[in-house]
């Protein structure tokens, strides 16, 4: 379907798709909540062809025009620092990390996280949005992030990223050499390291992790892999190559005799389907250490 962003609404020409079948097919493959949608229609926050109906019949052509985006709810402070967009439209922003900075700050009085930094690029591009990250990556791991810009698609993309429609890979240098060519399979529960609250172990009791991984070049003393997460644990990534005797370079807490200058870590790929367009967004960011 074809979109249109107005003001805080978003105007959707409804295709083949969903000919002859009613509003609240299209509500239901959103995700939206009970709640959300009884709040569209005590609000009359919805119209098709400028016509509101509590749940009409859907035809090819039409326009729903509903109240799609919510306003900046301040939540983050702006940090006027340069970010890495590698992909915006109206629904998304996908920004590349750099190491040493959270995601979202651990203190509502700091300001210095990506967060942070997206609010302020809003700011600065006139967009009355709050700041949504879909997913997280550690402090030390650079990467792609996405960030949801449009409240009607949210709860589609937190489904999509439990069950693993969204894909995403990392990449690592690890110590050693590995078989290149052939993926194998981690799957090892994790636990808190009780002797270290930073820290996580391999731990029989822990909770559920499997992590795929393959070589896909061997270096002097090291190797490039390439990982994918079924499951995503906090330093899952981390654990497991260190468990199997491949901890990634300069891995201050798992490999501590690594003098590489940071964390070999990178989430390199990110594909996934956009909802209402079904747009499909794969996206690559280079490993540039």
């Amino acid at each position: 379907m074809r979109i249109k962003k107005q003001g805080q609404h978003l105007l959707i020409t409804i295709d083949e798709e969903y000919e002859n079948r009613p509003l609240s097919d299209l509500w239901a493959d959103l995700h939206l909540s009970r709640k959300t949608i009884h709040l569209l229609k005590q609000n009359k926050d919805y119209k098709i062809n400028h016509v509101f109906n509590m749940n009409p019949i859907l035809h090819t052509n039409d326009v729903l025009d509903v109240l799609a985006y919510e306003h900046d709810d301040e939540t983050y402070a702006p940090d006027f620092q340069d970010i890495d967009i590698v992909y915006e439209d109206d629904l998304i922003l996908v920004v590349n990390k750099p190491i040493g900075i959270a995601v979202y700050p651990d203190d509502p009085h700091k300001t210095d996280s990506l967060s942070n930094r997206v609010s302020a690029y809003y700011m600065t591009q006139g967009y009355d949005i709050p700041v949504r990250y879909i997913h997280r990556l550690d402090n030390d791991t650079s990467g792609l992030v996405v960030f949801c810009k449009c409240h009607l698609i949210q709860a589609y993309l937190d489904h999509a990223l439990s069950i693993k429609e969204i894909q995403r890979e990392y990449l690592a240098y690890v110590e050693g050499h590995i078989k290149e060519g052939k993926e194998y399979k981690i799957e090892q529960n994790l636990g808190k390291d009780r002797h270290s609250p930073s820290k996580m172990r391999v731990h029989s009791k822990g909770i559920p992790a499997v992590t795929y991984y393959q070589c896909l070049e061997n270096k002097e003393d090291h190797a490039l892999v390439r990982c994918r997460l079924e499951t995503g644990r906090k330093h899952q990534i981390r654990v497991h190559m260190a468990s199997i005797g491949h901890p990634i370079l300069g891995d201050s807490l798992y490999n501590e005799g690594s003098d590489y200058p940071r964390l070999a870590l990178h989430a390199a790929y990110i594909k996934f389907e956009e909802p209402i367009t079904h747009l499909e967004i794969n996206l690559y960011s280079p490993m540039e250490f």
